[in-house]
């Protein structure tokens, strides 16, 4: 699932190189944490979040299909002050 993710967020967004995709596992489900670069997480969300779900909604459905539980969240990494 994870090349899924990379695959199409890769697609959208102006700095691919910029993409880590990191899985955690909590009470059974897999997380994919997904960093961007801060000029591409708008195009990733979408207009009132249309994409974002649109990517979940295909995670959720390509993982109940192999038995798994995932989730996909956004980390927005704080600069340092």
């Amino acid at each position: 699932m994870q090349a899924f993710l990379e695959y199409v967020v890769k697609g959208l967004v102006h700095h691919p190189e910029a993409i880590t995709i990191t899985p955690v596992e909590r009470e059974g489900t897999t997380i994919y944490e997904l960093r961007l670069h801060p000029e591409d997480v708008g195009k990733v969300i979408g207009r009132q979040g249309m994409t974002i779900n649109a990517i979940r909604s295909l995670l959720v459905a390509g993982s109940a299909k192999k038995g798994l539980r995932c989730s996909l969240e956004i980390v927005e990494d704080k600069p340092a002050r």
